[in-house]
């Protein structure tokens, strides 16, 4: 079979189902292993596809984007991992910023009992930062429901009053190429302006947030080392000698 018809059968295969796995691709075309992972690389690279354990995966769409309560649910497991990793990075005396995402909500539980300092934008980290007793500063802005995170312009203003030793960032894409990247403009601003204002910036993303390219550019992957907990070999040279990654293991 044409490699122009084997593509098509993955593109279509995967509309009709979301994930599609290698052997069941091979059993359609008659090809070998070899041969669908060679297709599988080349449509991820012309950002039709991602490539998972096994098979390959449809893109999410730019704009789409879960809320709080979903993201809080999935891969709960694994986000607690990449956490407990990034919070034994916060040292005595540093200044740090959460983002609001969900992974890095999970970090606070793991907070050493030290002198530090917190600034955040999200607005669901304020009880259990109070609780644990560590000094916290809110960013002001417009709170968006979707995520329960301060964005626009009066964030972007309140950030400008602050410098961090490190900060600790939620995303939904991270490409080689294209960098990190999140549905809303406005989010991604104050993401930006985060990172540009910390001696040190951490990407908390777990293993499905690779390949994936939302709508708003935050930063280029150089910018910024990445926590994850899983990743094949392959990906990991995909991200190599562009930026920082640590693999946390169980």
């Amino acid at each position: 079979m044409l490699t122009p018809e084997r593509h098509r059968i993955i593109l279509q295969l995967l509309k009709e189902k979301s994930i599609v796995k290698i052997q069941e691709v091979m059993d359609l075309t008659k090809s070998s292993e070899s041969t669908i992972r060679r297709d599988f690389s080349l449509l991820e690279e012309q950002r039709f596809l991602k490539r998972i354990h096994g098979g390959a995966s449809r893109l999410q769409g730019k704009l789409q984007e879960p809320s709080m309560i979903e993201k809080s649910f999935k891969n709960l497991q694994e986000k607690r991992q990449i956490a407990k990793y990034a919070a034994g990075l916060v040292e005595e005396g540093d200044t740090i910023y959460l983002d609001a995402g969900t992974t890095v909500r999970e970090m606070i539980e793991f907070l050493p009992n030290k002198n530090i300092v917190v600034v955040t934008n999200g607005l669901m980290h304020l009880s259990p930062l109070l609780n644990k007793g560590i000094s916290t500063y809110l960013i002001g802005g417009l709170i968006k429901p979707n995520t329960n995170a301060f964005i626009g312009r009066g964030a972007l203003a309140s950030l400008d009053l602050y410098r961090f030793d490190k900060c600790f960032m939620g995303i939904n894409g991270i490409h080689p190429q294209l960098g990190f990247t999140t549905p809303d403009q406005e989010e991604a601003m104050v993401k930006q302006k985060a990172i540009s204002l910390s001696r040190e910036a951490y990407i908390l993303a777990d293993h499905t947030k690779f390949a994936e390219i939302s709508f708003a550019k935050i930063a280029d992957i150089h910018e910024a080392a990445i926590i994850t907990n899983d990743l094949e070999d392959e990906t990991q040279e995909q991200y190599r000698n562009k930026t920082s990654i640590k693999v946390v293991t169980a």
